[in-house]
């Protein structure tokens, strides 16, 4: 070994160890770190079906993928990340002996083949995603960007190294050819032969590129390991951590078998078990989340995750319409302050569950830290500006739980856990929530519906119709094949009213036999979780988890307890939350049913349905629940209808704004969420806005109404449900002369 193949070793070996141990000594702080976190029992079962959606999602890259080239150009910067080590060991044989191979492999033709594509279209890959991140910087005044607010710096750096690595194993190849020694065939290197032959027409001699050989093999291993020791600096590098990170945020992602949909939400834990109230001890219970460390490990593994690519920004409709929430900038100030707070947390700081420190300043300051330099670590969790927060409260109470943010998070974030865990501490603990919103609260509970109608209102939809409905009183008779579940909205409200009356015809005209519990209905309860209030929730859900086990008592299996409902809201709550409580049923949306009469026959369109129709997916039928081809299907068998889709639609579908109890509380900030979709549904000039949801209908029509007033949208246009485009194609009588079809009149939505 020459005097300058030494020197190069030192310096390479030198940055080498200062790398690792920093790594390591960072790794063990953050797994110290993530462990101050709520235990979390529901992350570690079935193992082998999550590492099944590990090694699919990451390997696979299956979310990423859902943006086409862009998530092709990731995967090969991926897969160069892992797939490319050995050519990082590669090259300290090369600093030491400019010859030098991999044993075996080294001249192994699939392998020459293997790296020269990872590393030639790995290149092209981080040139097209840095091109895309200038592309969408916020600098642009024409791009609403995604990457507002991320870290550019973290970014550039992380972008930069990649670039140039690659870049180094490019030239090193190139250069080995150029120096005439060993190498691949033809076949498996031939980019590389390409650049080794220019660089011997520029004149390079091979003793040159023996010496450059080993400088370039030892600049690979200063970019790699400076990285290294710049994020083992700084464990809040999302961009750079989740690299490493991803792979365990996505094993432990809430459902094993790797299922997006959201569906229930998690019940409030204490201790990693379920909260129960009756026993619960406000002393030493969780109620919520009031400090950082109050999130599960989970959480606090999330946070520490986040690539800051801003997705879930881009599809927020909080955020797209000018509202201070940013799901993305959310868990970046978790994060931050997870990190800021972290040395206090591993001195015994922190605050129980009463608000009181668990550690003295004398004992903080005996353990090495700066008691005033660590005020920012105690600072509050909610609050406005003046309190120097890290979540501003009104950003919390923007959030719809739509689920878009869950839905197209790369890395499995669980944003909507975290913004309902805050929530419930605001609205439990600090009584601090929407004024509006208390009014919708107490009507649940003073009345069994938000609007605070009498109970016996709800069967005044029955009325008029030319057939009788059963009402289930006991036990469910052996002839009634389903129980109608009609809820609030399509019992109590007007628009919602005449989706329920065209459903019963319906079922009637197709023979199905049905029941409903009239007034024993009471409200399920999903406002109320989705505000915050899991008590009211939970007394709402036993209620009426014990009158329909009653209803069903003489059907033991969950298959014979059928439920369909019309409201996507109802049908989430009661098929995937009431098992939480107790409640098994079988439950099936009502274009579900639709779909299924449809096929069978029993419901023939023979009446056309002329013009053109774009579908609203619904939030809880979509995203929470992957309910997205059956009102499509109903739509088709219509007649004379031509349907077109709006540009954000099925996963990546745009709220309609009342979702998260949104629906009662003043949208006082930005544009309005609801007008925002009908403008994107007007782009299309259609004559019918159609959608399967009760809110949505609400919000849907009061922003037509709002359009038509301003003469932004014909006076014809509609806002239908699905099943009142179907039940117009089975009448003979000419559209919207029927009670149940007729068009709504415009009346004030319960959201300003």
């Amino acid at each position: 070994m020459t005097l300058y193949n030494w020197i190069l070793f030192v310096i390479g070996a030198a940055v080498t160890i200062v790398a690792v141990v920093l790594f390591v000594r960072t790794i063990r702080r953050m797994f110290a770190t993530i462990k101050f976190g709520q235990p979390d029992k529901s992350r570690t079962n079935d193992p082998g079906a999550r590492t099944k959606t590990m090694l699919r999602e990451s390997v696979g890259h299956t979310r990423m993928l859902k943006w086409t080239w862009i998530g092709a150009a990731h995967w090969f910067v991926f897969a160069g990340f892992i797939g490319l080590f050995l050519v990082l060991v590669e090259s300290f044989g090369l600093v030491i002996n400019p010859e030098w191979d991999l044993p075996i492999i080294g001249h192994w033709g699939p392998w020459g083949l293997f790296t020269e594509i990872l590393t030639w279209v790995g290149l092209v890959g981080i040139i097209a995603l840095m091109l895309v991140r200038q592309f969408n910087h916020p600098r642009n005044p024409e791009r609403k960007s995604r990457f507002s607010g991320s870290s550019f710096w973290q970014a550039y750096y992380v972008e930069y190294t990649i670039l140039g690595v690659l870049l180094a194993h490019v030239v090193v190849r190139a250069l080995k050819y150029s120096a005439e020694a060993p190498f691949f065939s033809t076949w498996a290197a031939p980019l590389s032969k390409a650049l080794g032959n220019g660089f011997h027409a520029a004149g390079l001699s091979p003793s040159a590129s023996l010496k450059l050989i080993s400088l370039v093999a030892l600049i690979d291993i200063l970019i790699s390991f400076a990285w290294m020791i710049t994020i083992s600096l700084n464990p809040a590098m999302g961009v750079a951590w989740h690299r490493f990170l991803a792979f365990f945020n996505i094993y432990f992602k809430r459902n094993a078998d790797g299922a997006v949909s959201l569906g229930a939400l998690q019940p409030m834990k204490s201790g990693g078990e379920p909260l129960d109230f009756e026993e619960a001890d406000p002393e030493k219970d969780l109620f919520g989340v009031s400090q950082v460390e109050h999130f599960t490990w989970k959480g606090l593994l999330d946070f520490s995750t986040c690539t800051e690519c801003g997705r879930c920004q881009s599809q927020c409709p909080a955020w797209n319409t000018g509202k201070p929430l940013s799901p993305k900038l959310m868990v970046m100030g978790l994060r931050d302050h997870l990190w800021e707070k972290a040395p206090y947390l591993a001195a015994g700081g922190g605050k129980d569950t009463m608000g009181e420190e668990k550690a003295t300043e004398e004992q903080l300051a005996h353990a090495g830290l700066d008691v005033l330099a660590l005020a920012g670590a105690e600072r509050p969790l909610i609050g406005d500006a003046s309190d120097n927060a890290v979540f501003d409260v009104d950003a919390l109470w923007s959030c719809t739980m739509c689920g878009a943010c869950v839905e197209q998070c790369p890395v499995d974030i669980e944003h909507i856990d975290h913004i309902v865990d805050m929530r419930r501490y605001q609205v439990l603990i600090e009584s601090a929530f929407p004024s509006e919103a208390g009014v919708m609260l107490k009507n649940i509970e003073n009345k069994g519906n938000p609007w605070g109608m009498s109970p016996n209102a709800r069967e005044d939809w029955m009325s008029g119709l030319d057939f009788e409905v059963p009402k289930i009183e006991g036990e469910i008779p052996e002839d009634i094949e389903y129980l109608f579940w009609v809820g609030c909205a399509g019992a109590l409200e007007d628009r919602a009213k005449k989706v329920t009356r065209a459903v019963a015809e319906l079922l009637n005209i197709a023979g199905v036999k049905y029941g409903v519990l009239g007034s024993g209905e009471s409200c399920t309860g999903d406002p109320a979780r989705r505000l915050g209030n899991e008590f009211v929730f939970q007394g709402q859900a036993m209620q009426n988890v014990e009158v329909l086990n009653a209803v069903f008592e003489n059907r033991p299996e969950k298959a014979q307890r059928k439920i369909v409902a019309t409201c996507p809201h109802c049908f989430n709550t009661l098929s995937n939350e009431y098992p939480q409580v107790g409640g098994d049923y079988e439950v099936m949306h009502h274009t579900q049913l639709l779909g299924k009469l449809l096929e069978e026959g029993k419901l023939t369109p023979v009446q056309p349905v002329d013009g053109k129709v774009t579908y609203h997916d619904p939030c809880y039928l979509g995203r929470h629940n992957k309910v997205y081809t059956p009102p499509r299907e109903v739509l088709s068998a219509v007649m004379g209808i031509q349907t077109e889709e709006m540009h954000r639609c099925k996963d990546r579908g745009f709220c309609c704004g009342a979702g998260g109890a949104r629906m009662w509380m003043e949208e006082r900030i930005g544009k309005r969420i609801n007008v925002e979709r009908m403008d994107e549904a007007l782009s299309l000039d259609p004559d019918i806005v159609s959608t399967a949801c009760p809110f949505c209908i609400t919000m849907l029509s009061d922003a037509v109404t709002a359009k038509k007033q301003s003469g932004e949208a014909r006076e014809e246009v509609e806002v239908l449900d699905v099943s009142q485009i179907l039940m117009r194609s089975l009448k003979a009588n000419p559209p919207g002369a029927h009670a149940t079809d007729a068009a709504p009149e415009p009346e004030p939505a319960p959201s300003s």
